[in-house]
């Protein structure tokens, strides 16, 4: 069996939103805690994981969990500086 796509956030994709809340993004209504906006304060670049919540409502509800950080950037190694 395949694993579940997971869907990720970055803090610039939910307008680096400054205080926890509940708030509306095209995809529906997303829990920020401060802990979300701690990772994002320490780690900017980080993409962090939509979880789904049950909702009784017409939009999908959402928390965010695992985050992730993106691959250093290796520089080539230049013969001249060995």
């Amino acid at each position: 069996m395949m694993a579940p796509v997971q869907h990720k956030v970055t803090w610039q994709q939910v307008g680096r939103v400054t205080k926890p809340g509940r708030y509306l993004f095209r995809f529906g209504w997303l829990a920020i805690t401060a802990a979300d906006i701690k990772v994002w304060q320490q780690h900017p670049e980080a993409a962090l994981t939509l979880v789904s919540v049950p909702s009784d409502g017409i939009a999908a509800e959402y928390h965010l969990g695992v985050f992730e950080l993106p691959m250093p950037v290796s520089r080539p190694i230049r013969p001249d500086s060995v």
